[in-house]
């Protein structure tokens, strides 16, 4: 920048200089050259790294490091190229063997970004295609280690997380050490041949009916625990009503129904008998039973 302005600036003092000494005007023609390729100078330092890259810089064929987003001032004889560090996906739709050598199909992606700190290694090292050199091999090699370690079911019914985490294990350390980071892994689809695929519905299917059938034993279980307690508590109440009715209770409380029915407007005739002397209906002795 401070070329530039110095550039502009002597232009404006010979422009000047031209106007008050016309003879010096031949001469001074000359001299204009000289803030010209001043400002083509800083012109040409002035750098603009994108939003989300990093500018990698190159010397005479030599990488000299790299520099972030936004506006830089460099060796004008430098060059500037750019790498990519937002986070990016790729595709893999993959045919592997599992562990017992059925074809099982896998549709995966993995989101990555490259380390920015490390660009400049990657560039000197890998080179600007490092997708296609290190990303993608390395992330079928992870695909197909986790289909030859398990059999065709374990894929097909463990979880969606237990796959994705072993796909993450494999690559996230080697693609590291390269300079780049592993994100995630996301699992789209699996798909096992038509009749493996039938098989494991139909155990599936029973196995939940199963677990249904001993969901509705356990419940009846229950239920028969539940009537049997409830009549046992029925049985010890008879047992200790039965035990707490004494002969002298029932004869008082027939005593107490005499008064009630002599008392009773509704009550026309009390037969009473016995030696109790109560009504035949509530008579405890012998002679009522």
């Amino acid at each position: 920048m401070t070329l530039i302005l110095l550039g502009i600036f002597l232009v404006i003092a010979l422009v000047v200089l031209g106007q008050k000494f016309p003879a010096l005007q031949q001469y001074l023609r000359w001299w204009l050259a000289i803030p010209v390729i001043l400002i083509l100078l800083a012109v040409s330092a002035i750098k603009i790294v994108p939003p989300g890259n990093v500018g990698i810089l190159i010397l005479f064929g030599k990488v000299h490091g790299a520099i972030p987003e936004g506006l830089h001032f460099v060796n004008p004889m430098v060059s500037v190229h750019f790498m990519n560090v937002r986070t990016q996906e790729i595709f893999e739709h993959a045919e592997a063997p599992s562990k017992e050598g059925l074809n099982v199909v896998l549709e995966v992606s993995c989101l990555y970004h490259l380390i920015p700190e490390e660009a400049a290694r990657v560039y000197r090292l890998i080179g600007p295609r490092y997708q296609e050199i290190v990303v993608k091999p390395q992330f079928r090699s992870a695909i197909r280690g986790i289909t030859v370690r398990h059999e065709a079911k374990d894929l097909y019914t463990s979880s969606r997380e237990m796959i994705t985490n072993e796909i993450y294990s494999d690559l996230a350390e080697d693609l590291r050490k390269r300079g780049v980071e592993v994100e995630k892994i996301l699992l789209r689809r699996i798909q096992l041949p038509k009749s493996i695929e039938e098989a494991i519905n139909a155990k599936l299917a029973a196995d939940q009916e199963a677990q249904r059938m001993r969901f509705i034993l356990d419940k009846e279980k229950q239920e028969a625990e539940r009537k049997r307690i409830e009549a046992q508590g029925i049985q010890d109440f008879q047992r200790i009503v039965s035990q707490g009715i004494s002969d002298q209770l029932l004869r008082w409380k027939g005593i107490e129904a005499t008064e009630k029915l002599a008392s009773s407007n509704n009550a026309k005739v009390v037969i009473v008998g016995g030696k109790d002397g109560l009504p035949l209906i509530l008579n405890t002795g012998p002679e009522g039973k």
